[in-house]
């Protein structure tokens, strides 16, 4: 404590991505010297000769901030390690904690007294102490007496300039009262906005709480959208509306699909933990299954607004505006576009894409499509956008110009509202969440069919 408070605390990261580095940074920027530690090596190179990689971090913050290795023996001299590392989902939808396994493992062995180790991964509640805990103690060394364990979960927004590192509200629970103690004064010095709660596993929940909050919102909207196209009316119209209502109500948005490191991923890992109780977590599992379907019903307009013009999917020619998960950023993590253009080439139609933040875009052999594609991000001119048969608008970058490429473009499906109002647009945009006189969906439920069916669906 004494050494946190004169600000002499050696800081250590382990995982230097979106959620790692810009906390990185922020220690640095505090006076405290701070080590990176990443598996690779290209990260670890580029912190050394001061450049970032992650848009929300300038290359300024980090020369003469932090220096990175992947070396876990710089432990030895640190006084606090944050694990910062991915944790994501099997194929299976099942939680994979090899990432935080590991960084405790290497933590492990350099593991001395008086340190502080503060999990920030995403994960289940329980994971602090029935996982990273025993393989701390593995040495003899006993948390709350020897060393300090805390949870601290991340509430990183890639793209948000407003809400950072340093004025985001933390929440933190440790292992012992003198664990969360500890932690929290360690964070005060980034950040004066820290809760403390009373165990770790009231932390990890209350970061799994906020996503199923979107999560389940998200799902809402996405299934009065898809209502409001048969009833033929606006949902975007019907949000700006409920919208006016000064309480009570939170506007959320339809989509082609959910998308990042959150949304897609923490609430199953909640479901997945609720299961060894006997517990079926309705609302979630629901939630997944409408959010899962909204790529479907997606290509099912594109589908349903080439046979307006008398053409098929197979071998038409899409563009895919968007690839990130999200706008104005440069993480294509569980993108949405990824399930759409897997779909699309599974339909064998000629596909394209173009996003200034995703130069390079690979698809790798999975349950939706057998081949292996590698697509590099197109130049948006007015020539390509005429050879298409379709363009669909999946995320809704700024610094497109999105009348022009309605005036060019011969058909525009619109699934994220980016062509409202525009001059031109009732005649050759189709806008998921707007009713559409168009021709009967097929089925209705192109989005519930095996792929081995879809093709006979169309």
């Amino acid at each position: 404590m004494d050494k946190i408070e004169k600000r002499q605390s050696v800081v250590a990261v382990i995982g230097l991505g979106y959620v790692g580095l810009p906390l990185a940074t922020a220690f640095g920027k505090a006076g405290l010297r701070v080590i990176g530690i990443d598996a690779d090596p290209k990260k670890v190179d580029m912190i050394n000769d001061g450049h970032s990689y992650i848009p929300d971090v300038p290359s300024e913050d980090i020369v003469n901030m932090l220096s990175a290795t992947s070396d876990y023996a710089v432990l030895t001299d640190c006084d606090a390690i944050f694990i910062c590392v991915p944790s994501p989902f099997d194929e299976h939808k099942t939680p994979d904690l090899s990432y935080i396994v590991s960084a405790a493992e290497g933590i492990a062995r350099y593991l001395r007294p008086e340190q502080l180790v503060v999990l920030q991964s995403t994960t289940f509640p329980g994971t602090t102490e029935e996982v990273v805990l025993p393989i701390l103690e593995g040495g003899g060394l006993k948390a709350g007496h020897d060393f300090y364990l805390a949870f601290s979960p991340e509430r990183v927004d890639p793209g948000n300039a407003h809400w950072t590192v340093e004025n985001m509200p933390k929440v933190v629970g440790g292992l012992t009262p003198t664990c969360t103690e500890i932690a929290v004064t360690l964070l005060n010095k980034i950040n004066p906005a820290v809760h403390p709660v009373s165990s770790p596993r009231t932390a990890e929940m209350s970061k799994l709480l906020e996503n199923i909050f979107r999560h389940v919102n998200i799902a809402l909207i996405n299934e009065l959208a898809l209502l409001a196209e048969l009833t033929e009316l606006d949902i975007w119209e019907v949000i700006e509306a409920a919208s006016t209502k000064p309480f009570g109500f939170m506007p959320f948005y339809p989509g082609p699909g959910v998308g990042g490191h959150c949304i897609p991923v923490d609430p199953t890992y909640l479901s997945w933990k609720a299961r060894a109780y006997d517990f079926t977590t309705k609302f979630i599992d629901l939630a997944a299954e409408a959010n899962q379907r909204m790529p479907y019903h997606t290509v099912e307009l594109i589908a349903r607004a080439l046979e307006e013009q008398h053409k098929g999917l197979r071998g038409a020619k899409v563009l895919l505006l968007g690839a990130a998960f999200k706008p104005n950023i440069d993480d294509a993590r569980n993108s949405p576009t990824e399930r759409v253009m897997t779909l699309l080439l599974n339909r064998r139609v000629e596909v394209s894409y173009y996003d200034p933040y995703i130069p390079r875009f690979e698809i790798r052999p999975n349950a939706f499509y057998r081949g292996h594609e590698i697509l590099e991000s197109v130049a948006l001119d007015d020539e390509l956008l005429r050879e298409q048969d379709c363009v669909v608008i999946l995320v809704r970058h700024r610094g497109v110009d999105y009348a022009r490429l309605v005036e060019q473009a011969s058909l525009v499906v619109d699934a994220v509202n980016a062509t409202a109002g525009l001059a031109g647009a009732s005649e050759k945009v189709v806008r998921l969440g707007v009713g559409q006189r168009m021709s009967p969906p097929h089925l209705n439920a192109l989005q519930f069919a095996p792929m081995s069916q879809v093709d006979e669906v169309s």
